[in-house]
């Protein structure tokens, strides 16, 4: 997830097939830290966004507009001052920093041509937007940086524009095999030598050169043979001549649903997870960080309802073990029953005072020592006996339609984690409280829905067509589940779900026609993924017409029993799987 000298590399060239000689025709400063400009090449018009944001420094173009304030910001107006209408006649990327260099040309205002630069410093919390004249003189900068908060270089109007070398990194494109030998030195392990020595390459990027060399990472440089040095050294020669020639690759790395690393090469360290390419850097992050930030707010807000699920459950398996174990203490009754009917028998063997007596069990045929009350005769020790097994056998009634219900609970508690798990909107996720609030782990707000109401449904379950044109439907949460199963799906078609795991409810449209198998692998795929084991390799799917899947009587919504099911063993890999909005 690093926005390195290598992603910036393969932004610049997307600029430059884009909007190298294109004129700047609006100019505006959506938030304080942000630039959006509409540049006109040729028959096109581009929207170049460029944020400068200590947490998320990004540019990529972009289809989007954003809201403007009434009153445009000073450095706003400097910059529409100089170079509205301006020509950009170069875009360049100084050694491998994450910095772009937009030279612009424009006539001021003795109409006499002029040359601006707008350089674009993506450095994390350091990121900025400096404005410079042909002599690399700082006009202005979105971000001031006084002395006092900088003792390496004042970003000021007035003062020189220079790239700082705090790091005394090199730059790669100037590498060499014998420089690269000369560098590789120290106790650091093999990916950190790397990129703490060159400009623009992130540790993601080091581990990958790493990995195609077949080497350990966290092994110290002093120790790789010469060899391995060589082989490393070779391997990021050919990389940095790929990114020179512009060979790019941009894709996204995905865990399920979710991006997890973005890259402009193909990240073979990462082979066994889910791969999407795009045509532009751009689209990469435009596509990765809309999703991460989507993703974070889900979870935000979702936050509660996790910590309350959470809380039930911890409780409920805490009682759920409390009964299991005292179930396992009830067992013992049979012995007392015994005891009682063994002194029934042959209590008059017992004297006044015995604390214990053998007689013969008739029920094995061996001897058996019963433990006497001295104090009682041999028919109320048998009395007792019999008073204690039926106690344990009451316990015992109880405890077994106790332990059903607790199941019953941890079950419905953890289907519920998993549609938290599985939303990807507000509606998902409210709708998921009401069932929370409707069997009472969430308390209802004063002046909320009263009575017993079915509530309404607020989302969409998922929409699929399989390979074959076959409508197939997921269920979100247990309401939707419910309603799918129930009110939905005619009796022909097809239902699926993990097998013994909490997931959701899947539907095959037949339409009355039969079922191919691809499609049926496909559904379940989409059962595999939507449940609570789509991090496995393999899970199991029962699948099962329609008609023969029955609502448990008085049982939590989504809830159903079935019989004579077949199964089917599928992949949670739904990539290929084209989805309907």
């Amino acid at each position: 997830m690093a926005l390195d000298g290598t992603v910036i590399a393969s932004v610049t060239k997307e600029m430059n097939a884009r909007i190298l000689g294109g004129r700047i025709s609006k100019i505006a400063q959506p938030e304080a830290d942000e630039l959006l400009l509409t540049i006109k090449s040729g028959k096109k018009t581009e929207k170049l966004l460029i944020s400068a944001s200590a947490g998320l420094p990004l540019i990529y173009f972009t289809n989007q507009n954003k809201p403007n304030p009434l009153t445009a910001p000073n450095f706003c107006m400097l910059l529409r001052k100089h170079i509205g209408n301006g020509r950009i006649i170069s875009i360049t990327q100084p050694s491998l920093e994450r910095i772009i260099d937009m030279e612009i040309e424009h006539l001021n205002e003795l109409g006499d041509l002029c040359r601006k630069h707008l350089i674009v410093e993506l450095m994390g919390k350091h990121s900025n937007i400096i404005f410079c004249n042909d002599s690399s003189t700082i006009l202005d900068s979105i971000k001031h940086v006084p002395a006092s908060m900088s003792s390496v270089r004042e970003v000021l109007p007035g003062r020189p524009y220079f790239i700082p070398d705090t790091m005394g990194k090199q730059n790669p494109k100037e590498l060499t095999l014998d420089s690269f030998l000369q560098n590789f030195t120290g106790n650091q392990n093999v990916a950190k030598t790397i990129y703490t020595h060159y400009t623009g390459i992130s540790p993601l990027i080091a581990e990958e050169i790493v990995f195609r060399s077949k080497i350990d990472s966290s092994k110290p440089a002093n120790e790789c043979s010469e060899v391995e040095k060589l082989h490393l050294g070779n391997i990021f020669l050919q990389l940095i001549q790929e990114i020179q020639e512009g060979y790019f690759a941009p894709n996204i790395i995905y865990r399920g649903e979710e991006p997890i690393e973005f890259s402009c090469i193909l990240l073979e360290s990462y082979s066994t997870y889910q791969l999407e390419t795009f045509s532009s850097m751009s689209e990469v992050l435009e596509t990765y960080y809309a999703t991460r930030n989507l993703i974070t707010r889900i979870r935000q807000k979702s936050a509660e309802l996790r910590r309350v699920v959470q809380t039930h459950l911890e409780r409920s398996r805490k009682k759920y073990d409390l009964q299991i174990k005292q179930l396992k203490d009830t067992q013992k009754r049979e012995k007392y029953r015994i005891y009682g009917e063994l002194l029934n028998t042959y209590g008059y063997e017992a004297q006044e005072g015995d604390k214990q007596i053998t007689v013969l069990n008739y029920y094995t045929n061996e001897p058996l020592t019963i433990p006497l009350n001295p104090d009682l005769s041999a028919q109320e020790n048998a009395k007792k006996y019999f008073e204690r097994y039926n106690k344990l056998k009451r316990t015992n009634e109880a405890l077994s339609t106790l332990l059903t219900e607790t199941e019953e609970e941890i079950a419905h508690l953890e289907s519920i984690s998993t549609s938290i798990d599985m939303a990807l909107s507000v509606d998902d996720l409210t709708e998921i409280r009401q069932e929370m609030v409707q069997y009472g782990y969430i308390k209802k707000h004063a002046g909320s829905q009263k009575g017993n109401k079915k509530q309404k449904i607020l989302s969409k379950p998922y929409h699929y067509i399989s390979s074959d044109g076959f409508d197939i439907y997921v269920g979100k949460n247990n309401y939707q589940n419910e309603e799918l199963t129930f009110h939905f799906a005619e009796g022909k078609d097809i239902w699926m779900h993990a097998k013994k795991i909490p997931g959701s409810h899947v539907i095959i449209r037949t339409n009355g026609k039969e079922i191919p198998d691809r499609t049926y692998e496909e559904a379940g795929q989409l059962a595999a993924y939507y449940s609570k084991s789509r991090n496995a390799d393999k899970v199991e799917i029962d699948y099962i017409e329609k008609k023969h899947v029955k609502k448990t009587a008085g049982g939590k919504p989504g809830f159903v029993i079935y019989h004579t099911n077949y199964s089917l063993i599928a992949s949670p890999n739904i990539k290929n799987l084209q989805q309907v909005e």
